[in-house]
């Protein structure tokens, strides 16, 4: 096999990575299918090849830029990287010891010491895709927890099962309930404080109100580390109830679960350790590559009772070596990607201490990004509460200052936002994520990562383009 075009590969990232490349050259679809070169039903030689790929690239969003702030994740670690390159290249599959030896030990090892990192040491667990793959996990572990025939038999004659999360919650609790076969009405969302947590008063009613009504309370989702506000309820007040009921806890903290890797920040994780499942996803703030998830369960063999189907030809039990070591049988996949290897590339390469610091910093960030935003003229926070490095607010242009703020000024402030945010889009200042939450209009948020690490000066220079991109839009802009 040929693997020199592989030679070519590192020099183009290297190439789109450097200083003078733009955020975006943003183009619309009928514009990209005019310029690009996409058809795959002629061979090329590797310098059209080279082309094609170069030209790809140079219209793709570039996710490693500091400007690059519009999802819950960005620049990668640079040894997760190389340790993504090494696993693409071996192109080694996790499910039996057999074929990936070493890299099962790997994963076994990772898994253990997250599980000590969490409380949680005697638990276990498994990489899975993302956060939405370990929220089914979650909800197939409580459901067979409650009701192990529904393996065999399905979810006939077993009764009305109904599933309690915040209304700020990840979508993807929607999209579980309805692939498990819950149905989506059987969601009860409870609603959410200023800050973006749980009530969790609310919760105990609704909880008892739904088993006067002989439904069975299947699990209560809390989270560490919502998607818009970055809010992290209280586990420890959850973990009350949850258990005064009997309910299966789950901790959907894919994106604050990244704050337990520091000693200062994860008391703000207080009582996560008392939940029967958590989800991390150190893919968003910890940097590791797409995709890179895991999933936590506190009772040891329940994830291979609720998951395995011992298929014969994959998972023979006389095979001349330790079957236990089989680890696949557990997850809900076949083939699996070796996703642990990456993080173990991250964490044997900085150690438990200097994933705290990168912790550190990116909180530190955070926090000098809420105090500039609550001090420069035209912007307003949504939250002043900085949970995970999440920094919401509104700009308000000139025009817009010292007006009545009653629903039509909000309606106009709803329209602002997303202009903005195209304004700042097609001359690749920023790119910066906006969402309406509950009462509130559209608003900004600025969501900060471990990688690339700022200073307070491209705070900053964010900031201003924020505020000059703001002040250039008119009323006259809105027919």
């Amino acid at each position: 096999m040929d693997l020199s075009f592989l030679d070519r590969v590192l020099q183009i990232v290297k190439d789109e990575r450097k200083k003078d490349v733009p955020l975006v050259r943003f183009k619309h679809p009928e514009e990209l299918e005019a310029i690009l070169d996409l058809d795959i039903g002629q061979e090329v030689n590797d310098d059209d090849l080279e082309r094609c790929v170069r030209q790809v690239l140079q219209y793709s969003v570039k996710t490693d830029k500091a400007t690059f702030k519009n999802q819950l994740y960005g620049c990668t670690d640079p040894y997760g990287l190389a340790g993504a390159w090494i696993a693409e290249a071996f192109n080694t599959s996790q499910y039996t010891f057999e074929v990936a030896p070493v890299f099962t030990l790997i994963e076994l090892k990772v898994l253990n010491h997250i599980l000590n990192l969490f409380g949680i040491p005697n638990g276990d667990g498994i990489f899975s895709p993302g956060g939405s793959v370990s929220m089914l996990y979650a909800l197939v572990a409580a459901r067979f927890k409650a009701f192990p025939e529904v393996k065999r038999k399905g979810m006939r004659n077993l009764p009305e099962m109904v599933i309690f999360t915040s209304e700020d919650s990840h979508y993807s609790i929607r999209k579980a309930a309805h692939w498990l076969g819950f149905g989506t009405e059987s969601l009860r969302p409870i609603k959410a404080n200023e800050h973006g947590q749980m009530i969790v008063s609310e919760l105990e009613k609704a909880i008892e109100r739904e088993k006067k009504e002989n439904r069975y309370p299947v699990l209560v989702n809390a989270t560490a580390g919502t998607t818009v506000l970055g809010a992290i309820d209280d586990l420890n007040d959850i973990a009350n109830v949850c258990k005064k009921h009997g309910v299966w806890m789950h901790v959907d903290a894919c994106w604050g679960g990244s704050l337990m890797l520091s000693p200062k920040y994860r008391s703000k994780l207080l009582g996560v350790k008392r939940a029967d499942s958590i989800s991390w996803n150190p893919h968003k703030m910890a940097g590791a590559p797409l995709q890179c998830s895991v999933f936590l369960i506190k009772e040891r063999g329940l994830l291979h009772e609720a998951n395995s189907a011992a298929a014969q030809y994959l998972f023979q039990q006389d095979k001349f070596y330790d079957v236990s070591y089989d680890t696949g049988d557990k997850s809900v996949q076949c083939g699996r990607k070796i996703d642990a290897f990456k993080l173990w590339m991250m964490w044997k390469s900085r150690g438990d201490i200097g994933l705290s610091v990168l912790t550190d910093k990116v909180m530190s960030i955070a926090q000098f990004c809420l105090s500039a935003t609550s001090k420069m003229e035209g912007f307003r926070l949504v939250s002043e509460k900085l949970q995970c490095p999440n920094v919401c607010f509104w700009y308000i242009p000139k025009f817009m200052r010292n007006k009545d703020e009653n629903e039509e000024w909000w309606d106009l402030m709803h329209k602002i936002t997303p202009k903005i945010k195209e304004q700042l889009t097609l001359t690749s200042k920023l790119m910066v994520a906006y969402s309406p939450l509950r009462q509130h209009k559209n608003f900004f948020r600025l969501a900060f990562t471990f990688h690339p690490e700022l200073n307070e000066n491209q705070v900053i220079e964010m900031l201003n383009a924020v505020k000059l991109s703001g002040e250039a839009i008119t009323k006259e802009m809105f027919p």
